[in-house]
């Protein structure tokens, strides 16, 4: 039996299995309901890291987190 997967659906703004929408319109796959309900959150907290360290390496040429 495959695992289970869960997804974020952007057209109906809730978790979805599956057998869903399309790719597109939604990021998964997740291993349960309560991360695929986080997804958005979860993107969010990612990108802000990526253009903290973006930032970092144009203002010094290196990592945020290298000293």
């Amino acid at each position: 039996m495959a695992p289970e997967q869960w997804f974020w659906c952007f057209v109906h703004e809730k978790v979805e299995p599956l057998a869903g929408c399309r790719a597109a319109d939604r990021l998964g796959p997740y291993p349960d309901r309560d991360s695929a309900a986080h997804a958005v959150e979860l993107a969010r907290q990612r990108t802000a890291a990526n253009d903290a360290a973006d930032e970092a390496w144009e203002e010094h040429g290196t990592r945020y987190d290298q000293h």
